[in-house]
């Protein structure tokens, strides 16, 4: 029962966020500057305070690690406003009105906010629209921001919630599952790291959805190499970081992602069997995720994780791909990519 309401919190939270990210108005770009803000903030907090902080000892760098942590909601406002292509002037204004705000509560006034500012060019004269508008805005949103953040506190710390028991009651079931999910949402046009930043997820969960993600890269690798999608370019880019490979990924679903789930899942199955955890929550990336993960495990155990999960990623590719040429090659042909 445990590992059904996890997995089903999760999906939940995956189908608001496809939703929004596909259908609303201008959500893949909020959607990027969310991503962004997780990389500015969580992920500059897991290395500096934790790593360069509390590990090496340099205190300067745990407490700016400390600092720039907590700037989730002024970092996601701003991002989230520059992606939809805000003058850049509104944008700081309604991020700086979030501070001691969450991620999300700046993400949602910051998306909200962007259809509001072309009114002030639209009626009011030039000068006057810049000086009204950043007047305007800081207050409202952070109004805003004050006033959804219990709710979003509550619903969030839920589903976290809800996924961290079944992890902790059931850590290979749940590796595996967790692990697959995320890696795909990881290679998908969505972002991984919006969706675990969202959930707040830390401990086994978040450890589980990083190195899925890294071991996933090596998934992503073969498949790309023996497929031929491509050049070698694209594979060495797809490992790195898979949304720079999203035209390629979006043309060749079914390989791509059925490789994925089962290489994420593998890997995730393998931390969940080493324990390995991580406490900055939106890192769930490759290069991120082994990053973060230094800060929160004995370095012998996340080195043991990581070349294991690293060696499940091929599997999972090697699976996939077998699957897919004996199976599947003559329905669902793939597109190639000659020039990336």
């Amino acid at each position: 029962m445990e590992i059904i309401l996890g997995i089903a919190a999760l999906l939940a939270a995956l189908g608001l966020f496809s939703v929004f990210s596909f259908k609303a108005p201008n959500g893949s770009a909020a959607m990027s500057g969310l991503a962004d803000a997780a990389i500015a903030t969580f992920l500059v907090e897991a290395i500096h305070k934790y790593v360069m902080g509390n590990l090496l000892g340099i205190g300067y760098l745990a407490d700016f690690g400390n600092m720039v942590g907590g700037m989730g909601g002024v970092a996601a406002a701003t991002l989230v406003m520059l992606r939809m292509g805000v003058q850049p002037v509104f944008a700081i204004v309604t991020g700086l009105a979030m501070a001691n705000l969450g991620i999300l509560e700046g993400f949602i006034a910051g998306y909200l906010f962007s259809f509001a500012t072309p009114l002030f060019k639209k009626y009011l004269p030039e000068g006057v629209d810049v000086i009204v508008g950043v007047l305007t805005l800081a207050p409202l949103a952070r109004l805003l921001g004050i006033f959804i953040s219990p709710g979003l506190d509550m619903l969030m710390g839920t589903l976290a919630n809800m996924i961290t028991e079944a992890t902790l009651l059931s850590p290979l079931a749940m590796g595996f599952l967790l692990g697959g999910l995320i890696k795909m949402v990881c290679t998908s046009p969505l972002s991984s790291m919006a969706l675990t930043a969202m959930l707040g997820l830390t401990g086994l969960p978040m450890g589980i959805a990083a190195i899925a993600c890294v071991g996933g890269s090596f998934t992503n690798g073969y498949i790309f190499h023996t497929l031929k999608l491509g050049k070698s370019s694209n594979t060495v880019s797809v490992m790195l970081e898979p949304l720079t490979q999203a035209h390629i990924v979006t043309r060749n679903p079914v390989p791509i992602f059925m490789s994925n789930f089962l290489g994420g899942a593998l890997a995730g199955t393998i931390a969940a069997y080493f324990g390995i955890v991580n406490d900055a929550p939106g890192s769930a990336a490759p290069i991120p995720g082994l990053l973060a993960s230094i800060a929160f495990n004995d370095p012998l155990t996340l080195f043991m994780a990581v070349v294991a999960a690293a060696f499940a990623g091929i599997i999972g590719g090697v699976i996939g791909n077998q699957v897919y040429k004996r199976l599947l090659a003559d329905r669902v042909p793939l597109q190639q990519f000659v020039n990336g």
